[in-house]
């Protein structure tokens, strides 16, 4: 076998997703030289490049596309040897790899710390991402367990609903719609509206109801964080279409407004969600567990 450490694929790996070293390396805690090294004597174990630059970035070669493939699935089967192994020890201790999309951040962390409480011992590495570079992580089998607005329809996913997700469109409180009642969803036709980017679930579920209604939605400005987009809204830029999730404190205070719109979907759900074929660590089922049980309620008090 070729002289090469599991270090070094996770280096790698790292590299691969962010096409950079130097993003890799503040991901990873190290020095760019060491990420350098790393890959370097990758490269040497197998007599090929791997990388190569591109400006400031780096692409894969073609050798090195093959090998990510195969990396990311020997990367899953150590993840689920993991959890066979921790089957075995029977304790609720380990470490969970969770996914969530962005408009879960605010939430998420409480029920960490509430999680925590309860399984003091287990240690989980949160990434936030949009839509699309979750179902990514998810597909890739990077992920033990993701939490999003929707459920994937296009991989063989076990998911499960935790609570609700209700979105609205939103305006600041002085915008002429904001003081008006029962509108129907023309009313929206002459606003414009600051929207998510492209693979973001709000987004996605926002052309959905536009579509439904045979409306386009015309767009003041595209924004990639739901931060950024109240503080829009707040502005006078335009209406906006979020979940009530993330605006608990600016309707509590008056900031923002919701708009009083006819013919709204339902409330949707959070879902919690893993590969079906996906052996989950104790860990993991605890906290797919306590999500199941507690989410909602904990969600509800929270937002």
């Amino acid at each position: 076998m070729r002289p090469y450490t599991l270090k070094q694929i996770q280096t790698f790996l790292e590299v691969a997703r962010q096409r950079s070293v130097s993003k890799a390396a503040e991901r990873l805690f190290v020095t760019q030289p060491a990420i350098s090294m790393q890959i370097r004597q990758l490269e040497q174990a197998f007599g090929l490049a791997l990388l190569e630059p591109v400006g400031r970035n780096i692409r894969l070669t073609h050798a090195g596309e093959v090998f990510l493939n195969h990396a990311l699935a020997a990367m899953g089967q150590l993840k689920d040897l993991e959890a066979q192994m921790a089957d075995h020890i029977g304790l609720k201790k380990g470490r969970i790899d969770l996914a969530v999309v962005s408009t879960a951040k605010y939430f998420m962390p409480m029920l960490l710390v509430q999680f925590g409480k309860l399984f003091d011992g287990i240690n989980v590495q949160l990434q936030i991402d949009n839509r699309e570079n979750v179902l990514g992580l998810l597909a890739r089998n990077e992920a033990d367990l993701v939490v999003m607005g929707r459920a994937p329809s296009d991989l063989d996913c076990e998911a499960m609903a935790f609570a609700t997700n209700p979105l609205a469109i939103v305006a600041a409180p002085d915008h002429a719609l904001a003081r008006r009642k029962k509108l129907p969803f023309s009313a929206l036709a002459d606003y414009k509206f600051v929207v998510r980017e492209e693979g973001s679930g709000t987004r996605a579920a926002m052309e959905r109801l536009f579509s439904k209604h045979k409306m386009p939605i015309q767009i003041a400005m595209e924004m990639p964080s739901n931060e950024t987009i109240k503080q829009a809204v707040m502005a006078g830029m335009g209406l906006s279409f979020l979940s009530m999730r993330t605006v608990r404190h600016e309707l509590a205070t008056g900031h923002i407004a919701i708009v009083d719109i006819q013919d709204m979907p339902p409330a949707g759900h959070w879902y919690v969600t893993h590969l079906k074929q996906k052996k989950l660590s104790p860990a993991a089922r605890s906290f797919k567990e306590f999500l199941i049980e507690q989410g909602g309620p904990l969600m509800d008090t929270w937002s």
